[in-house]
């Protein structure tokens, strides 16, 4: 949801949010921002993680790869938001909220989507964008520690006995986002780094989220594996869904390439297409 002109209601708000620090909200964020672009799409991205700026160095490593192997990849419209990380003041909300208004305003021009990726903690900015989603995008690592951001857990049955504080804060947001134009926010849950055994700890997981998933009305479904190749992609700045050869990876293309591109191009249907078959006339039709 844009703030602004009604012509710029066609854009799509994408938000990838969660107060727990290394869940892979980054690499989530720039997955969906080229699987998009590659689905035929204009895509912008933000970052307003103020410190880290993980995704806005993702971007620039992106662009230094191309010009290093002379090849062309997609590159979405990016905007990073300067400002005071630690104790902003008042006037210092104010500013912000009118520099990420004015952005997304502007960007909404020639986007059709535009996808944020917000700090791993509480702030006014991430409330904001949060307020302002369409699709809010929470990955989150399968353990009970990452858990804890959003349910609470009894100690002797491990059953869901409580919302927790991230929780709290989606749901205030989806409140604002309702009474501000009548929207509603699609809640997506990723369960990343999954074990591909079965174990008595995904189990217990994978129950609390199910309980969490009707108490809180999002969907739950699976993300990213525990896979080096997605570590190794950031230094170049490169995605599981950009062309698996040589020449734009730098290397061979091996086995756990094009597992994760299957990985990514999976979750990323689930996420951006509800499950949909990829492609330019599918994704146009889940924008309009």
């Amino acid at each position: 949801m844009i703030p602004g002109k009604a012509s710029q209601a066609s854009t799509r708000v994408i938000v990838v949010g969660n107060e727990k620090g290394g869940s892979g909200k980054s690499t989530v964020a720039i997955h969906i921002a080229i699987a998009l672009m590659k689905a035929g799409q204009s895509v912008a991205t933000v970052d307003l993680d103020l410190r880290q700026r993980s995704l806005t160095r993702y971007i620039e490593n992106r662009r230094a790869w191309a010009a290093h192997v002379g090849r062309e990849l997609e590159t979405p419209e990016h905007f990073c938001l300067d400002g005071n990380t630690d104790f902003p003041t008042v006037d210092d909300r104010a500013a912000q909220n009118k520099a990420l208004n004015d952005a997304l305003a502007r960007l909404a021009d020639t986007a059709s989507y535009i996808v944020i990726d917000t700090a791993g903690h509480d702030s006014y900015l991430a409330r904001l964008a949060h307020s302002l989603a369409d699709t809010l995008v929470t990955p989150l690592n399968d353990s009970f520690v990452d858990l804890d951001v959003i349910g609470t857990v009894d100690p002797e049955t491990f059953a869901i006995n409580g919302i927790s504080h991230y929780a709290q804060m989606v749901q205030e947001a989806r409140r604002q986002r309702q009474l501000v134009d009548d929207g509603a926010i699609d809640w997506i849950v990723l369960r990343n780094r999954l074990s591909s055994l079965g174990s008595r700890n995904k189990r217990l997981v994978g129950e609390g989220l199910q309980d969490l998933s009707e108490r809180l009305n999002f969907r739950c479904i699976d993300g990213l594996a525990e896979r080096v190749i997605f570590r190794e992609f950031y230094p170049r700045g490169l995605t599981a869904v950009d062309d698996l050869n040589e020449i734009t990876l730098g290397t061979r293309p091996t086995m756990s390439h094009a597992s994760a591109r299957l990985e990514m191009e999976t979750l990323l249907s689930a996420v951006v297409l509800g499950g949909r078959a990829q492609g330019g006339d599918a994704a146009s039709r889940n924008a309009a």
